[in-house]
């Protein structure tokens, strides 16, 4: 069993950027499918309404129920005052397991952090280059599970990426995806640290290919056991998952 715990779909609003202007699945699902990947964790484009992003990733979701997973997003600022309704109706009348906030939108407030600890959700948290926050939140909800992509910096920043490998050794309730990191020894210097189960493996895709990324775990050459961890077996105890193999696309 392989699950993708990092991926994007739909359509943003701010044609700004490929992240908020579309994330389409086609290619990822084939892309997917021929790599081994049965299942993945899918996250909104940037968008000026999360509400509304949120019901349209549903939709989504629903057209490939047993291939993905939905996380729903919200910002923290704009959002003020309605985080948990947003929240809760994503959690629980759309069935996603978990919360995604970017920091390029606003870091996670106690807003957030209560509604997402109230919820019984994982939160992933993009810290763009700042592990800083990390030692911020994470002390304060020890209760929460907070999963940082891209070991901390998508744009490849080799001291956010050092201090999170750090953070996941001293933090219990610290977790990390393998999305996009091109610095390879800093995913086994996070396994010999903390452990695989400590990391959890993620694509960011569409925009990246699911194969290569998932390439970068096999070349960990781990025991079974660690690759299982890191695979499947991390993302499915923090969503509380019942895995089952899809049959359809």
């Amino acid at each position: 069993m392989i699950i993708d715990g990092h991926c994007h779909a739909g359509k943003g609003d701010q044609l700004s950027a490929p992240w908020s202007t579309n994330a389409p699945l086609g290619d990822y699902l084939r892309r997917a499918r021929a790599a081994g990947i049965e299942r993945t964790v899918v996250i909104p484009a940037g968008h000026g309404d999360y509400a509304r992003a949120n019901a349209e990733l549903a939709q989504i979701v629903s057209r490939h129920p047993r291939r993905l997973i939905g996380f729903a997003s919200v910002h923290a600022r704009r959002d003020v005052g309605r985080v948990f309704e947003i929240l809760a109706r994503a959690v629980r009348e759309y069935g996603f397991r978990g919360v995604k906030i970017h920091g390029y939108d606003a870091m996670p407030t106690r807003e957030v952090c209560d509604a997402v600890r109230r919820l019984g959700v994982p939160m992933l948290v993009d810290v763009i280059g700042k592990p800083h926050f990390i030692d911020l939140f994470a002390p304060q909800y020890p209760d929460v599970n907070f999963i940082i992509p891209h070991l901390g910096s998508f744009m490849d920043d080799w001291r956010a990426q050092q201090q999170v490998v750090d953070q996941l050794a001293r933090l219990p309730n610290v977790y990390a995806d393998t999305a996009g990191v091109r610095r390879f020894d800093y995913i086994l210097q996070a396994v010999r640290r903390a452990g695989a189960r400590k990391l959890i493996f993620g694509s960011d895709g569409p925009w990246l290919h699911p194969a290569v990324e998932l390439h970068k775990i096999r070349a960990l050459s781990l025991t079974r056991e660690d690759q299982s961890l890191i695979l499947h077996r991390n993302i499915t105890s923090l969503i509380g998952l019942k895995v089952a193999s899809p049959s359809t696309p």
